[in-house]
């Protein structure tokens, strides 16, 4: 815990839900969702392995490891079972974990892994260079959301609205990037493997939701796999005019898409 950043959330009561950040993320990125979700489910959002916060990956890095932890992590829970959401590589994560019987329902927030092409190559590059600038900038986090202008620039590949994101939240996020000590070793792992799914083992429903404007994971091309092969008859949703992060630029919009999923 140190640094100020936790391994989990959780609170609420109701049918078990889990939620998973994005890549060089915490369980924080929830918070403007969570009062919504957690009227209505007992609401367990997990630092991912190998994040500020989280457990570290044992051993090799890989993706059974970090979907092995999170299996843990619910099984501590008490959580055989339950209704799963995540953004970006929370999203593959928790379509994974159904593939493993982990889920009641999957609500996927642009999930990483859909891409057609080796596109993903340039966005993992970009992701480095993020994460070096990140490291760089982290000590200056306060300053760098102290203004409208600033907080902008901040967020741009996040979202298209800003305003209503608190900046204390925004400077635990450059925080919680820089803080991401097994990023690099995540990005060199994800350049050398090959994203799959076996989503004919996932017998729940799915939603999956996309923004009109991500920047980091485009729509329509970066869920490519998803619409064609993988999961072609799941609920489809498209959020116009919003970002990567739905959570944060549209927070009650994406609740209500969650909750009337899932109850």
């Amino acid at each position: 815990m140190a640094g100020g950043f936790t391994p989990s959330h959780r609170g609420g009561s109701g049918p078990p839900m889990v939620l998973l950040h994005g890549f060089i993320d915490t369980w924080r990125t929830w918070e403007l969702v969570l009062p919504a979700l957690e009227r209505r489910h007992d609401v367990l959002a997990l630092t991912l392995p190998g994040h500020a916060g989280g457990p570290p990956i044992e051993g090799e890095i890989g993706v059974d490891p970090v979907l092995d932890a999170l299996e843990r992590a619910m099984d501590e829970a008490g959580f055989e079972t339950a209704h799963l959401v995540g953004n970006s590589l929370g999203g593959y994560l928790a379509l994974r974990l159904a593939a493993r019987g982990r889920a009641r329902t999957v609500v996927a927030l642009a999930p990483a892994g859909g891409w057609a092409d080796e596109s993903y190559k340039e966005l993992l590059a970009f992701q480095a260079t993020l994460l070096e600038q990140t490291r760089t900038a982290a000590p200056y986090g306060e300053a760098l959301v102290a203004t409208a202008e600033r907080r902008r620039r901040v967020t741009q590949y996040l979202t298209t609205s800003f305003e209503h994101i608190p900046a204390e939240l925004l400077a635990h996020q450059l925080r919680g990037a820089a803080a991401c000590e097994q990023g690099f070793a995540m990005i060199d792992y994800a350049r050398r493997t090959e994203w799959t799914l076996d989503a004919e083992r996932i017998a729940c429903p799915v939603r999956v939701v996309w923004g009109t404007e991500d920047r980091l994971l485009p729509w329509p091309s970066a869920a490519a796999r998803y619409r064609t092969g993988w999961l072609p008859h799941a609920d489809w949703v498209e959020l116009d005019g919003v970002g990567h992060a739905p959570q944060l630029d549209a927070p009650l919009e994406t609740a209500q898409l969650i909750l009337g999923f899932t109850t």
